[in-house]
């Protein structure tokens, strides 16, 4: 008798070439877990069937990169938004655009469709929140008081509150039928990414840059359990359909987290890179992420994970109960009300006034005209948008869960693709060996695009800019490269790096340098050090240590950063880029209003010597600023990431022009 093959707790399902430009936004459906949705810079949206290398339908329609989409709960719906501020909704069984909403200033960051009535909720970059009546073609109420862009929305169960989360550290819940916030929770330390309702409970979490996931009692309004863990920020979280757990979805790991009190049950690795989303589909939970133009998904089987138990990963004092799930009724908490029927009694939300509604126009028909769904693979179509029985709507319920691939299988799951001919090569000498092999699901790809030479290096890659491993190696007649050993292939890999040696190690003194100064408390000294040594990479490294603290930035430090952040703006390094918009985010925050109210501000009547040395630095770098405006006006129309923080800080500097 054959032994039982042990296999994989996680596993790469699908790599796909979702669009002709990078991958800006992308997010699978609640309901069967297999609908996968892709928006892009080259402003389409493209609907997948996970595990299917074909595109089933493209969206068309939007002018500028799209930024945000959603499906509905139904997954008949889905909506986009773009850079522009547009809103567009299609109907994915009638392969037709619905409705096409306008409204706000600038890039749409976040969005959700209300559980049971016909509204749309819109979190963008101008700091608004807006609440759509897709049937009206029109806004219902705006809701004001986040202070930067709003990253995540989402419904509760019962459709009668909206929570929001935002950069500005907050996380804000709304009462829909009163038309004002209900609470403000506040405790992150960093932008919170996402927010999520407890299915049975009234419980929210929220996840954050400041790698802490918080649990909230919406009776009481006060925070539950905060778990920190030395791990990267949280991008996406998601409870388990019973309410037992809560899913954190990390860079390149999954955590499974409880309350009450806090915990870690388990940590699985995934190598998913950043996730994006998460869904549950037959005791599976399904991960997204994209790089570029590429978009990955990975499986977890849940039977394999803990989710309660004495298996756990976090803080527990030995004399407390481990927390079972609670069955429905016996709750902590009250449970939210759900109306008998989503026909029935249309939900009350608070209206605007009329100025703020729009009706339908002229411009909307020509745009809902313009916008087309194009069937690219009719035959998943009709299998998944027009079954012959519609009350039994596919993707069908009775879904297979994704076979799992060998425990001892030697590829790991963030190996990069082999290429064709290897491929075709090892096939049939691994199918010689092993007559009858367990099956391993195929990992799906699209035709590949021909790579090209990116003009920004990313700062997250899985292979050297310009580099291949192979070149290391010495040449072998054959292609069967498992013959080489370890050793032999180290040492040869270990030849021809003494200048990145000597690299390293200048810029391992340059640091000395720096830090030596910096421990005596003068940051002014070390950072004019750290300029001084004409080495960016040491400005950066200096910067992202003071961009952690707010109360470090002074206004004389201000005037020493200002040119270095000109030039990292203008350089061909990701993370450079990146680290420069958080210093200059920073600075713009804390400092422009006090700039301009000074220069503003009537000649002073007798000598001020302290005045007139402020008055200096301001005029200094409001000078600085001026330069730096025209490079972030210059920027801000490209797409994805370096688009959308250009954009951002060209709001901020608004003000200079």
């Amino acid at each position: 008798m054959a032994a039982a093959v042990a296999t994989k707790t996680a596993w790469k399902l699908q790599e796909i070439t979702a669009h002709s430009s990078n991958v800006s936004s992308l997010v699978l459906g609640k309901s069967s877990g297999r609908l996968l949705a892709t928006g892009g810079d080259d402003c389409r949206v493209n609907i997948w069937s996970v595990n299917k290398p074909n595109c089933i339908m493209s969206l068309t329609g939007h002018t500028t990169p799209v930024e945000s989409v959603k499906i509905n709960t139904n997954e008949e719906l889905i909506v986009a938004g773009s850079q522009s501020g547009s809103i567009r909704i299609w109907d994915l069984e009638a392969a037709k655009i619905l409705r096409t909403l306008m409204g706000h200033k600038a890039n749409i960051c976040s969005l959700d469709f209300h559980p049971f009535g016909g509204f749309v909720a819109s979190g963008s970059m101008d700091t608004n929140i807006k609440l759509w009546d897709v049937r009206r073609k029109g806004c219902v109420f705006r809701y004001k008081g986040h202070t930067q862009a709003v990253r995540c929305l989402r419904f509760s169960p019962d459709g009668k509150w909206l929570a929001s989360s935002a950069d500005d550290h907050t996380v804000k819940l709304w009462d829909l039928a009163a038309g004002k916030i209900m609470f403000e929770f506040t405790g992150h330390a960093g932008p919170v990414n996402v927010v999520e309702f407890h299915p049975n409970e009234y419980l929210l979490a929220s996840g954050s840059s400041d790698r802490t996931v918080r649990f909230w009692d919406l009776e009481k309004f006060q925070v539950v359990s905060c778990i920190e863990e030395d791990v990267t920020p949280v991008k996406c979280v998601l409870f388990n359909p019973d309410g037992c757990c809560l899913y954190a979805g990390c860079h390149d790991t999954l955590r499974i987290y409880g309350w009450e009190p806090e915990r870690c049950f388990d940590v699985v690795l995934v190598n998913w890179g950043k996730v994006a989303d998460l869904s549950i589909c037959n005791n599976q939970l399904i991960g997204v992420s994209f790089t570029q133009s590429t978009v990955s998904s990975f499986v977890v089987d849940l039977s394999r994970v803990a989710k309660c138990g004495s298996s756990l990963h976090g803080p527990m004092k030995e004399d407390e109960p481990l927390a079972q799930p609670l069955p429905v009724g016996s709750s902590l908490r009250r449970i939210y009300e759900r109306p008998s029927t989503t026909c029935s009694k249309p939900q009350r939300v608070k209206h605007s006034s009329e100025s703020e509604r729009r009706s339908p126009s002229s411009d909307d028909d020509k745009d809902d005209k313009e916008s087309t769904a194009e069937i690219q693979n009719p035959e998943d179509y009709k299998e998944i948008f027009q079954p012959k029985n519609s009350i039994t709507r596919t993707p069908p319920r009775k879904n297979e869960p994704f076979p799992a691939p060998p425990e001892d299988e030697p590829t790991p799951a963030k190996e990069v693709s082999k290429p064709k001919q290897a491929v075709e090569i090892q096939t049939p000498l691994s199918s010689q060996e092993n007559p009858d092999p367990v099956q391993k699901p195929p990992v799906a790809s699209s035709t590949p695009l021909p790579i090209v030479e990116p003009s920004v290096i990313p700062a997250a890659r899985n292979e050297p800019i310009g580099l291949k491993a192979s070149d290391f190696l010495p040449a072998m007649k054959n292609q069967n490269l498992m013959e080489i050993v370890d050793e032999e292939a180290m040492s040869q890999i270990r030849k021809g790096h003494d200048t990145m040696c000597v690299v390293l190690t200048s810029r391992h003194k340059s640091l000395d340098t720096v830090r030596a100064v910096w421990s005596t408390g003068d940051i002014k000294t070390s950072v004019d050090s750290a300029v001084a040594i004409n080495d960016l990479s040491v400005v950066v490294d200096l910067l992202n240590i003071v961009n952690q603290k707010a109360s470090l930035w002074k206004l004389d430090l201000c005037t020493i950063i200002l040119p270095q952040i000109e030039k990292l703006l203008q350089s061909k390094y990701e993370s450079y880029v990146q680290t420069g918009c958080t210093s200059l985010k920073l600075i713009l925050q804390r400092f422009l209003p006090l700039i301009t109210d000074i220069l503003a501000a009537p000649p002073s009547v007798g000598v001020d010597i302290s005045r007139e040395e402020r008055l200096h630095k301001c005029r200094l770098c409001y000078k600085q600023l001026k330069n730096i405006s025209n490079i972030i006006k210059n920027k801000s129309g490209l797409s994805g990431r370096h688009g959308s923080a250009f954009r951002e800080l060209h709001l901020l500097m608004a003000v200079l022009e």
